[in-house]
């Protein structure tokens, strides 16, 4: 059998947030593209992003200065120049958006020459973060998805996983390596199926749904990352793993966030007591970077014993709160919490994954064909710690980069001939569910505990000798029974978790988001972690 000329296009973008759709759109002016999304078109990290995207839109401002606290958010493990060309082409990027119908806001909303309002978060020197009221990513992929859905030559589909990429020399064809297609396990029919494409993008976002605790949506595990290591790629800096300080501390609501734009309008931090600790830790106080505002609060609520510290904006104007935080403060209203009024519980949770998959400028990997783009990429922009709103900047910034690339090359590519069906003769229906829950469960959990915000060598030991058993106890099972979503969700993960770890294993020192107690210092000269797939 061979595989269908409907699953045929010129690129197959696996991911539909903001990366994937940015991308897709350049893209479909001069080739045929098809956009995969695990669950309904619009779910993703970039649907739940609040705060907004940075970009220098006020003449007070100068990409110099987003340079700078870029730099200095990271810890001293950016590459420069990936820093400049990202806040170089931020404008022009983000006004591409406003150019397809994004409706970032206004001072005067009423009047169609106002300036942008601009907020400010923590780590950044300047007001110059855009944003659709306190639902910025919403309105981003809303717009993106609705031009999409009016493209002639972009097919959006639901409800499908990627299994692994094809690789060329994997089933015999001649010539260099590359990327020809993946396999698919498509939902809808309950079936896994083989897509052939030209180029193949992964833009399927991060890996924060390792951590038991997380702002991230269910979709967001790590599938890019493992895929493309699995393919042969590089990966680098999973030791970074963004926790955001400020997640609602809800038992209704475990992975709400509250946006870093509410510190940035003057809200503060306090100890169930109503004082004020940040000040005791960073004098830029709640505008200093996540990473020590996280641990601030962690130390906190380890010193006294608390389930979790509080955030407070009720000394600022009613009406300014709710016109400012209008998601929000619905929200917490409908968990009997008035953002005006009262201090709203709150706790770290994981949140952002600052390595992946290694790319060059313009998100091409190791291997011919492949590209990743957004939260999925090592770009080194974020280094050890990523500043505020720069994660859906880097996202638009490679959506145009990737697209001035394979728009230039992808017609010297040759077409890819029929490809092998999936063999699913020698396995069965799974019979046991409850190993891949019990499995994922455990696996959540002690990546919480060993290697959480912060870690020591012998949690680092014990969570990867942990994981090393359940990477066989898994491999068995995907050997046996035919593919689910959870089977294939717990693989890519247990897959991540591992190099994670190893990651965090390699780096004798503490930096930005890694904090190490046996290496609490900072080494004179800093690096990356880079793992390839034959180090093992």
């Amino acid at each position: 059998m061979t595989t269908s000329p409907e699953y045929s296009s010129d690129v197959l973008i696996i991911g539909s947030g903001a990366a994937g759709l940015a991308l897709a759109l350049r893209l479909a002016r001069t080739h045929q593209v098809i956009v995969l999304s695990k669950e309904s078109i619009h779910e993703g990290s970039t649907l739940y992003a609040q705060g907004g995207i940075a970009a220098v839109f006020d003449e007070t401002d100068s990409i110099a200065s987003h340079v700078e606290d870029t730099l200095i958010a990271g810890g001293g493990l950016c590459d420069r120049e990936t820093v400049t060309f990202v806040a170089s082409n931020a404008r022009h990027c983000v006004q591409w958006l406003i150019d397809n119908g994004v409706p970032f806001d206004k001072e005067s909303p009423l009047s169609p020459t106002a300036r942008y309002h601009l907020t400010r978060e923590g780590g950044h020197s300047h007001r110059r973060i855009l944003h659709s009221a306190d639902a910025t990513g919403r309105s981003v992929e809303n717009t993106l998805v609705s031009q999409a859905l009016r493209h002639p030559n972009i097919r959006l589909i639901e409800r499908c996983n990627a299994v692994d990429l094809i690789a060329s020399d994997r089933i015999g064809l001649p010539g260099k390596r590359r990327i020809v297609g993946a396999w698919i396990w498509n939902r809808n029919r309950e079936h896994v199926e083989t897509w052939r494409a030209r180029t193949v993008v992964l833009a399927t976002g991060g890996a924060a749904r390792v951590y038991q605790y997380t702002t991230n949506p269910d979709v967001a595990s790590g599938d890019g990352i493992a895929i493309a290591w699995r393919a042969g790629c590089r990966v680098a800096n999973l030791e970074f793993n963004q926790f955001h300080p400020t997640c609602l501390f809800h038992p209704q609501a475990r992975n709400f966030l509250l946006s870093e734009a509410l510190r940035g309008e003057g809200a503060v931090l306090k100890r169930p007591d109503g004082t004020r600790f940040m000040p005791d830790f960073d004098p830029r106080a709640e505008l200093a970077p996540r990473d020590i505002v996280a641990r601030a609060i962690d130390h906190e609520m380890k010193r006294l014993g608390a389930d979790c510290m509080f955030l407070d904006i009720s000394h600022k104007p009613a009406d300014f709160i709710r016109a400012h935080f209008p998601t929000i403060t619905e929200k917490l209203s409908t968990l009997g919490i008035d953002l005006t009024r009262d201090a709203v519980p709150i706790v770290p949770a994981a949140h952002y994954t600052c390595g992946g998959v290694m790319v060059d400028r313009h998100g091409r990997t190791d291997v011919d064909g492949l590209y990743a783009i957004g939260e999925v990429s090592y770009t080194g922009l974020h280094g050890a710690n990523r500043l505020a709103s720069n994660s859906l900047l880097e996202c638009l910034v490679y959506g145009w980069s990737a697209a001035e690339e394979i728009n230039q090359h992808l017609q010297a590519v040759p077409p890819v001939g029929d490809l092998p069906v999936w063999d699913e003769s020698r396995v069965d229906d799974a019979d046991e569910r409850v190993v891949i829950q019990h499995n994922w469960h455990e696996l959540r959990l002690l990546m919480w505990d060993y290697m959480g915000i912060v870690r020591t060598t012998r949690r680092l030991e014990r969570a990867l000798r942990r994981i090393s058993m359940l990477q066989q106890e898994i491999d068995e099972y995907y050997a046996l029974f035919r593919v689910s979503s959870d089977l294939l969700e717990l693989r890519n993960l247990v897959q991540v978790a591992e190099l994670m770890v190893r990651c965090a294993m390699a780096r004798k020192e503490s930096r930005g988001l890694h904090y190490q107690l046996d290496y609490p210092h900072p080494l004179a000269v800093a690096a990356p972690t880079i793992l390839t797939p034959d180090q093992r």
